[in-house]
């Protein structure tokens, strides 16, 4: 069976809830479908969330389900990311991916502790920090990396990098040993100490946090939970796209595969795909769609967006821009999107307004409707600050 470019980025575009047909209820709903939202940068949590709800959607809604309800949790997982799980979703993924990448942080820890002239002893000095960390949060308080440091010197270690260099300095161990708590499940990232589009996270236990212990996964379910839900989505996928999403190994995604039983397809672009056994090319589709056309529409979406980075391989979308969209390492700034491509980016001018810079020729259609699109942006953010981390490479000089 064969998969088109068009069929894919028809699926796309309604199981994303990009199409406006299919918006998402609110922004746990667009976490769930999108198996995470992309939290690297803080206001890409809220611009994603913004792009596939319908109207009426706030700020303030997605502040209500980290802060309040407590129904989004950042966490510490795919490729050593941060995202924003609904709870369910961050249950599979401490399971899948938990063991791997606070395994990976130790052992970076140990090895620049190992290179220090000032640490005697590597393993205990992060058996140590752990164990504090664990006590002074047990009692449901929230403290930022930096209060934690002032009341643990267990935590007070520093290690030097970059000798004879321009960029030679000291850098605090404590925020790494955070890092391999939170990947394990035990601390989060609770209260914000800023605003929407800045992060100044104050840690607290996680099972406090969501006064409840989450269900325990093994690493083979846990893969077969996330992607099966990937599936779902951004499906068909190949197996180099699950690898590269995951941060995980062949192995395991071939396991994980072989449990869920997926049909093989081919893909117009070459290659093999992967679909779940009820969601084959046939017309009907697990979302009632089909892979019939989806009326050509504009969107905008924020850098690091979980369309925009939910594949390695992203010719049927991408075309031939990523050398303008994605930087060095592979972090992808803000798109602008016609008839389920990427046709450009965007980005906001010192007086609030913004602006689509095409990376082709677009239609008068597309024209007109990016920058409709992009007049309600710009009027759902108002004069409100908004801090990007990652430019894109169209948006140098801009």
């Amino acid at each position: 069976m064969l998969i088109t470019d068009a069929q894919r980025r028809a699926r796309l575009m309604r199981r994303a809830h990009l199409d406006a047909s299919s918006r998402a209820a609110d922004a746990v709903e667009a976490a769930a479908t999108m198996v995470g939202l992309h939290a690297t940068t803080p206001s890409t949590v809220h611009l994603a969330a913004w792009a596939r709800v319908g109207p009426g959607f706030t700020r303030d809604s997605v502040d209500t389900a980290l802060y309040e309800d407590r129904t989004l949790v950042k966490h510490l997982a795919m490729r050593r990311t941060l995202f924003v799980f609904p709870r369910d979703v961050l249950a599979e993924s401490i399971g899948a991916l938990g063991p791997r990448i606070s395994a990976s942080e130790r052992t970076n820890m140990l090895r620049d502790l190992r290179r220090s002239p000032d640490f005697d002893d590597p393993e205990g000095w992060i058996a140590t920090a752990r164990q504090a960390v664990l006590a002074e949060l047990a009692g449901g308080e929230s403290l930022t990396s930096t209060e934690l440091r002032e009341r643990l010197p267990a935590l007070d270690g520093y290690i030097s990098h970059g000798a004879g260099t321009s960029w030679a300095g000291r850098a605090p161990m404590g925020p790494r040993v955070m890092n391999m708590l939170d990947a394990e499940g035990a601390i989060v990232r609770g209260p914000n100490r800023l605003g929407w589009h800045l992060s100044r996270p104050a840690w607290t236990s996680m099972p406090l946090w969501l006064g409840e212990t989450l269900p325990s996964m093994s690493v083979h379910d846990g893969h077969c939970a996330l992607i099966r839900r990937w599936l779902r989505t951004y499906g068909p996928g190949t197996e180099t796209d699950l690898v590269w999403w995951l941060g995980s190994t062949k192995t395991a995604v071939r396991a994980a595969l072989a449990e869920l039983g997926t049909i093989r397809v081919d893909l117009e672009r070459g290659g093999v795909g992967h679909v779940l056994p009820d969601d084959l090319p046939d017309g009907t589709g697990i979302d009632g769609g089909g892979d019939g056309p989806v009326e050509p529409q504009a969107v905008l979406l924020p850098e690091l967006d979980p369309t925009t980075m939910g594949y390695k391989e992203r010719g049927f979308y991408l075309g031939n821009h990523t050398a303008q969209v994605f930087d060095s390492v592979g972090n992808g700034g803000q798109t602008a999107w016609w008839d389920g491509r990427i046709v450009g980016g965007w980005y906001r001018r010192p007086d609030s307004s913004i602006d689509i810079i095409p990376l082709e020729p677009l239609s008068r259609d597309a024209r007109r409707a990016l920058d409709a699109r992009a007049d309600e942006l710009a009027a759902w953010l108002g004069d409100e600050p908004m801090k990007t981390g990652y430019a894109a490479p169209y948006a140098r000089g801009l």
